[in-house]
């Protein structure tokens, strides 16, 4: 058996090796989808997808190449399963936004009034945006709950990963406008919350599913900031957020304030006790990384 200093020097290289070959592929994936028709508005969704596709696809080259592992054991097998677990992620993601919401609709911090639009514009908006945000979610799910996450908790165990994975997550959105200490915690709090998403199913689609389901609950049907963005906006009715930051979160939006800490809260405890949860048999099969036993 390997020793403990050489457990961490592999496992160190593979991370390393994962983020060279991840931007290496970015480069690749973001020309080749330039080469598409894309409106200009579009670029940075091309980007997204392109580096998305990249971090996926290097994690499948390594877990396959390195570990000896299915492509498809970073959390990406598809079965007749996986349609109920990304159901079962948004509906998890959504009700613990919709507590911290209500919250505030019932402490009178949260107010709506009519905003010019139509019913057919209100669907359209819905339903593009959710494509959007589960492009954002992957992306995310992919950098800090994929491979590098996951060999993380195999050489540095489960507790390691997800605070170091959750402090980096926090500190990645260290920039985003009226971002304060609250919200710093309350951020790392979601990447820990997104962490045993994955751990209890061992599939970033159900991770992806959670986080989508939260900021799309927030941004499109509570029309409210997302991590202090304002760039989405629903139709219909137009939010005013009152009373004091450290329990509505202020500008930077619900995540900013107590509200959030009790979003987190609820979604947690639905993924940790829900029985629909648990880990699809065709991930199991192939052999994840952050499984226990022993390669024979």
């Amino acid at each position: 058996m390997r020793s403990r200093a050489a457990e961490w020097v592999g496992g160190i290289a593979r991370i390393v090796a994962w983020a060279g070959l991840t931007v290496a592929l970015a480069i690749v994936f973001v020309q080749l989808l330039s080469l598409l028709p894309f409106r200009a508005e579009h670029g940075q969704l091309a980007g997204y997808i392109g580096m998305t596709l990249a971090a996926l696809a290097a994690g499948a080259i390594l877990v396959r190449g390195a570990d000896g592992r299915s492509p498809v054991a970073i959390g990406i097998a598809v079965s007749r399963h996986t349609p109920r677990e990304v159901g079962v992620g948004v509906v998890i993601g959504a009700a613990g936004l919709a507590v911290a919401a209500i919250a505030l609709l019932i402490s009178g911090s949260l107010r709506y009034g009519p905003q010019a639009g139509t019913a057919t514009g209100w669907v359209a908006t819905v339903s593009v945006q959710a494509g959007l945000f589960a492009v954002y979610a992957l992306f995310e799910e992919a950098l800090f709950r994929g491979y590098a996450f996951q060999v993380l908790v195999r050489v540095g165990g489960a507790v390691f990963a997800i605070v170091l994975s959750s402090l980096l997550f926090a500190l990645a959105h260290g920039r985003n406008p009226s971002m304060g200490t609250f919200a710093m915690i309350n951020i790392f709090l979601a990447g820990t919350l997104l962490a045993v998403a994955y751990l209890r199913t061992l599939s970033l689609w159900f991770a992806t599913a959670v986080h989508l389901g939260w900021n799309w609950a927030m941004a499109t049907l509570f029309d409210l900031p997302v991590s202090g963005l304002t760039t989405f906006d629903t139709p219909l009715y137009q939010p005013s957020v009152g009373g004091p930051g450290w329990w509505s979160g202020g500008a930077f939006g619900p995540e900013g304030g107590l509200v959030g800490t009790i979003g987190f809260g609820v979604a947690l405890l639905m993924i940790l006790r829900w029985k629909a949860v648990r880990p699809d048999p065709a991930v199991i099969a192939a052999r994840p990384l952050v499984l226990t036993e022993e390669e024979p």
